[in-house]
């Protein structure tokens, strides 16, 4: 009977138990489970991208292996210099000869080597110097200058994709809110028209009417929060490491002029990172020329070399003989034939600097396009938003009015029907008209390298 008792007492508490509890302490504990959702804004959207996307990445990899290899391309250019040491020991062949150092020492068994016991410890300094060299660095000059350009390149084409998808996400959320409104506007409508058919006022046509316009603004909520949770979720792949983090975007701004032609068209041909990338590589097709031609010129290479080269790995030798000095060889290598394989070399490089003439020539050419294009897209996404804001307020006045003469029996149930798509369309249109601008500002902003 006991342990009856307990187990109703514990049946009591575990279903009553929610409702005794204190609401101050459901309320901390329910604050305790909810996760804060962080707002972002573009520009914090933009770095983030900027550490997690792969190809921006490999872009910044490939700029600061250029900029080592320009660095490596100027120490070739620079003395090396090397402490070398060495023991070599070779079989006697039972004979004995006189040595460099007029003593009579054991001949070795091979003729190529100096002394039975050989050491050497010398510090060597080479240089070598020649047009390839020199070549060289301006190669890599310009491969260094051509992938700085590809790395802003790279960057503005990933702050483009952010840009799309952040006014993206933040077009979803307006389209859902303005959902949300033209579905408590039907649910109103249908309200009305109901308490209006209880008074014998309408036909029951008008309620059905209502209806299937609350059925049908259920539906547009509902795509509404499907498209706002992809849009958030195709952005968050580049901002956190979890996708499903949840956070928000700020607003679209508002009241941000658009820039002059000649504001526009002087700072592409400062700042454009295409051009500078193509003629960065039509300088590095020049330096390969030069260095292929720099074949049929001689290289001239010296040597210093200091320390000890004897059979004693001592400074002095027998008699006092002195181990410890220096040498210096200088060597002049002069191309003779290489059955025309500099010729060809030359031909091959020419080829390739035609082909990056060429490509610097396109992209002047596609940029000026480019600049045409985005200019008129952005006038003329100024040019309709203004329109757009006409059009809300004037859907906004119209259904008010039609609501009005629907209570006073002027005006049917269609009318007003059609009054709220109208309203509804205005402000998706008006939403989408700002993102088309603010992307259209941003595609000039790029082009510009103001963003």
């Amino acid at each position: 009977m006991v342990l009856r008792e307990r187990l109703r007492l514990l049946g009591v508490v575990v279903f009553f138990g929610p409702l005794l509890w204190p609401p101050s302490l459901k309320a901390q504990q329910a604050g305790t489970n909810q996760t804060t959702a962080l707002t972002i804004s573009l520009q914090e959207a933009i770095h983030r991208a900027q550490q997690n996307e792969p190809a921006f990445a490999a872009a910044l990899a490939d700029q600061r292996s250029a900029a080592i290899d320009r660095y490596l391309a100027k120490a070739a250019l620079l003395p090396s210099a090397i402490y070398h040491n060495q023991m070599i020991y070779t079989q006697p062949n039972g004979q004995t000869t006189q040595g460099v150092q007029a003593t009579n020492q054991s001949a070795p068994i091979f003729i190529a080597n100096n002394a039975v016991h050989e050491y050497i410890s010398q510090a060597s300094i080479n240089e070598t110097a020649g047009v390839k060299q020199f070549a060289d660095i301006r190669l890599a000059r310009a491969n260094a200058a051509r992938t700085e350009a590809e790395l802003e390149v790279a960057r503005r084409g990933l702050v483009a994709a952010v840009v799309g998808l952040y006014y993206g996400v933040s077009n979803a959320e307006t389209k859902r809110t303005s959902f949300k409104e033209a579905l408590d506007e039907a649910r109103s409508f249908t309200d009305h028209t109901q308490q209006r058919e209880a008074a014998r006022e309408v036909a029951h046509a008008d309620v059905v009417k209502a209806q299937l316009q609350q059925q049908q603004r259920q539906r547009d909520l509902s795509d509404a929060a499907i498209a706002v949770e992809k849009a958030q979720l195709e952005l968050a792949v580049l901002l956190f490491p979890d996708p499903r983090t949840p956070y928000s975007v700020e607003p679209p701004p508002s009241g941000q002029a658009l820039p002059t032609r000649e504001e526009v068209n002087a700072a592409a041909a400062k700042y454009n990172p295409e051009i500078r990338s193509a003629m960065a590589a039509l300088e590095g097709t020049d330096a390969a020329v030069l260095a292929a031609k720099g074949a049929y010129l001689p290289d001239l290479a010296l040597n210093f070399s200091y320390g000890i080269d004897a059979p004693q790995f001592a400074k002095h030798g027998p008699d006092g003989v002195q181990n410890l000095g220096y040498s210096i060889t200088g060597t002049l290598d002069i191309p003779v034939w290489d059955w025309l394989s500099t010729q060809k070399k030359i031909k091959q490089t020419q080829i390739r600097r035609d082909a990056a003439r060429v490509t610097l020539s396109a992209t002047q050419r596609r940029l000026i396009a480019n600049l045409d294009e985005a200019y008129s897209e952005a006038q003329v996404a100024q040019q309709q938003l203004d329109l757009l804001v006409q059009s809300l307020h004037t859907s906004a006045e119209s259904l008010r009015l039609t609501k009005l003469r629907y209570t006073a029996g002027e005006a049917t149930a269609l009318e007003v029907v059609d009054a709220q798509t109208a309203y509804t369309a205005a402000q998706t249109a008006q939403a989408d008209g700002v993102v088309r601008y603010q992307t259209a500002l941003a595609g000039l902003q790029l082009l510009t390298g103001t963003l």
